[in-house]
């Protein structure tokens, strides 16, 4: 078969891998809010307020302190971009799309920490979309921070497995039924909330627990309840180098990563749309 076609099955094969990141602990090694209340000198109010408030509750009520304190959305954004970010990472990111996977981000965060990180790094362009909860800074220049799924909706998602503010295995399943089942998905995840959405995969899916965190604990406890392949990792560079051996499984033993060059397009950020999925128009 000429190489050419060989490119076109392959390109056409990736099209169909679905590449889903949680983000604190996975896509970065450090908890986005943690970083920011740590790091602005606001962990006093948070143990004052922790005992008292759910955590994305608690997490707005944070930014309103930092507001208070006098500092503005830029300083936050600043200090975000001062976290590091493992190269490893970045090169799983940036292979997989140029591969022709369809990367997405599902996390508890928020939309505001997620594309201030991904943009700075240079790979928001990656990602077709992005799933958590909406964030924006309103008209006295506090960042406000909502649940993804309102509790006071009259239709709460009901899954006793997540917080009452994201239900990750409802996003995936939504992704789903988009796919008509002709996609595979690989899970990349670490916490409790990545659980859900695990044991909504399905066989020749794959889900990639961070190794000794609570997912792989979850997971460990009762490997039989899960029906997608389970691949441990540790490290970023175990991550990279465990996804990368999945996407050219799924998608061509003849493609390696290293023929591909890629730049993520930056021209289109995220969208802003509140209540929704975040999409990354390309």
């Amino acid at each position: 078969m000429a190489a050419g076609v060989d490119g076109d099955t392959a390109a056409a094969a990736a099209a169909g891998v679905v590449v889903v990141f949680d983000f604190d602990r996975t896509i970065i090694e450090w908890d986005s809010d943690d970083w920011v209340i740590t790091k602005l000198g606001a962990s006093d109010a948070f143990r004052r307020l922790r005992p008292t408030m759910r955590w994305n509750p608690l997490m707005d009520r944070m930014m309103a302190e930092l507001h208070a304190q006098g500092r503005s959305a830029d300083d936050i954004r600043d200090c975000l971009k001062s976290a590091p970010l493992d190269a490893h990472i970045l090169s799983a990111i940036t292979t997989a799309s140029a591969l022709g996977c369809d990367l997405r981000v599902v996390s508890d965060a928020n939309a505001f920490f997620i594309e201030t990180v991904l943009e700075h790094h240079g790979v928001l362009g990656c990602f077709s979309e992005i799933s958590t909860n909406p964030a924006c800074v309103d008209g006295d220049g506090r960042l406000r921070i909502s649940p993804f799924h309102d509790p006071d909706d009259s239709s709460p998602h009901g899954c006793s497995l997540c917080p009452e503010n994201m239900c990750k295995g409802k996003i995936i399943e939504r992704i789903q039924a988009t796919a008509n089942g002709k996609r595979h998905f690989i899970y990349i995840g670490d916490g409790r909330g990545d659980y859900c959405p695990s044991l909504k995969l399905g066989e020749g899916d794959y889900v990639m627990p961070k190794e000794n965190y609570p997912l792989w604990n979850l997971i460990s406890s009762n490997k039989q309840l899960l029906k997608a392949e389970v691949h441990p990792w540790n490290n970023g560079e175990e991550l990279e180098q465990t996804l990368l051996k999945l996407v050219n499984k799924l998608i061509t033993p003849h493609a390696q990563p290293s023929q591909f060059e890629y730049k993520c397009d930056m021209s289109n950020p995220v969208s802003t749309e509140v209540g929704q999925a975040l999409r990354v128009p390309h």
